[in-house]
C-alpha cells in the first residue's frame, strides 16, 4: 500500500467519523432544545397552578369569614330565645 492509497483511506475514514460526530452533535442539540421546551412548559404550568391556588385560598378565607359571621349570628339569635320557650 503506497502513501497515496493510505492518505485516501485516512481521508475517507475521517469523513465518516466527522459525519458521525456531526450527527451525534445535532442529536444532542435537539435533546437540549427539547429539554428547554419541557422546562418552560412546566414553569408555565406551575405559575398557572400557583395563581389558581392563590385564588382558592382567597375564596376559602372569604368562606371562613362568612362562616364565622354566621356562627356569631346564630349565637346571637340563640341568646334571644328564652330557656324552654318561644321567642
Amino acid at each position: 500500500m503506497d502513501a497515496t492509497t493510505l492518505g485516501s483511506l485516512l481521508v475517507g475514514v475521517g469523513a465518516v467519523v466527522g459525519g458521525v460526530v456531526a450527527y451525534l452533535g445535532k442529536r444532542g442539540e435537539n435533546a437540549i432544545t427539547l429539554y428547554g421546551s419541557l422546562t418552560n412548559d412546566l414553569q408555565e404550568e406551575r405559575d398557572r397552578l400557583d395563581t389558581k391556588v392563590t385564588e382558592l385560598n382567597a375564596k376559602i378565607a372569604e368562606l371562613s369569614a362568612l362562616r364565622a359571621a354566621d356562627q356569631a349570628e346564630i349565637a346571637r339569635l340563640r341568646a334571644l330565645i328564652p330557656p324552654g320557650g318561644q321567642p
